[in-house]
């Protein structure tokens, strides 16, 4: 038995904060050695909302770099652009035809989305969890890391494969695996430094709400001084009442490498002006060394197109072998 397939991917809109960090990619790298693994820069999703068509291309290549400076590491893993290998297109639209319109008109995150953009909503955003599930189900993966959030989403693609496999597959060999969610607790919903009640987000338009892995040192202190707290002295975990106090306690205890018991020990009796500088320092140490590797990588942009032309190769050749037993389980013809 080989190892277990893991794949999952980052959209290129903007910088990566420090939410997806903490609560994705510090994960994935530490557990990349027991998974075989396949990451992706989801560039077709970012276009199912408005999009800058100037910067996207550069920030798809940002989105890999950091990958790569996070600590993703090419022994253990493929890093390739979704819209490289073409058969995410493919299989998204015949997936499309197999999937019922309710089930997308019930996704949480189509009806929050949809509300924001009201008359302007595409076609794209409600078909967004068909193209994730294409994703998935293209690379026969075992294990997809997902948030809380994105459950549902997961839900759907088991539920999209279980149908196809049912009308289209046979008994003793369906075409398309089911996946599982890849879940870590703890960390996994890092939030807003504004509001302690919201995941920390891209598409939050204040930009104090989020750290940037990129952020300088001197943006990160600004930020941390100015995020939203409160007033009772001493600061604890896990008080409902004081969602911004157990946010920043948890950003602190990922950022420094310390348990849960050190920090709340630690900070028992500090207040909010003696807690900041200490949470500055901590996540300014945490960020520098990828920060240094990501400035590093940019410098060579022939490694990183090398990079990306490899990934898209291996991704393809699975990618493609998918889609033709999809296409063959439905009665097309090949071509010759």
């Amino acid at each position: 038995m080989g190892k277990k397939r893991v794949l999952s991917g980052v959209q290129p809109t903007g910088n990566l904060h420090l939410g997806n960090y903490l609560g994705a990619i510090r994960n994935w790298v530490a557990g990349q050695s027991e998974y075989e693994n396949f990451f992706c820069v989801v560039d077709l999703h970012a276009i199912t909302v408005p999009h800058n068509p100037e910067s996207l291309a550069e920030d798809t290549y940002t989105i890999a770099a950091l990958y790569l400076a996070c600590g993703i590491d090419l022994a253990h893993a493929t890093i390739f652009v979704q819209s490289h290998v073409s058969a995410h297109s493919e299989l998204a639209w015949l997936l499309n035809c197999v999937t019922p319109l309710n089930w997308l008109q019930d996704m949480i995150q189509f009806k929050e989305k949809a509300v924001k953009q009201g008359e302007n909503v595409s076609t794209g955003l409600l078909d967004y969890p068909v193209l994730m599930a294409a994703d998935i189900l293209l690379y026969q993966a075992d294990k997809v890391p997902v948030g809380e959030d994105q459950k549902q989403h997961l839900e759907l693609t088991r539920d999209i494969a279980a149908r196809f496999n049912h009308q289209f597959g046979k008994k003793k060999e369906p075409v398309l695996k089911l996946p599982e969610p890849l879940i870590r607790g703890e960390g996994a919903r890092v939030m807003s430094l504004t509001d302690g009640t919201k995941k920390m987000s891209k598409s939050d338009p204040s930009e104090l709400s989020r750290i940037n892995l990129l952020d300088s040192p001197d943006t990160i202190a600004k930020k941390i001084k100015r995020c939203k707290t409160d007033l009772p002295k001493g600061l604890v975990f896990d008080d409902p009442e004081r969602p911004e106090c157990h946010n920043l306690l948890t950003i602190y205890m990922l950022v420094s490498g310390k348990t849960k018991e050190e920090v709340a020990a630690e900070c028992a009796d500090m207040g909010w002006g003696q807690f900041k500088p200490v949470l500055t320092e901590a996540t300014i140490a945490a960020l520098q060394p990828i920060q240094e590797k990501y400035h590093a990588l940019m410098q060579e942009p022939g490694y990183l197109e090398g990079v990306l032309r490899q990934g898209r190769e291996k991704a393809s050749a699975i990618a493609n072998e998918t889609l033709t037993k999809v296409k063959v389980a439905l009665g097309y013809s090949l071509p010759v």
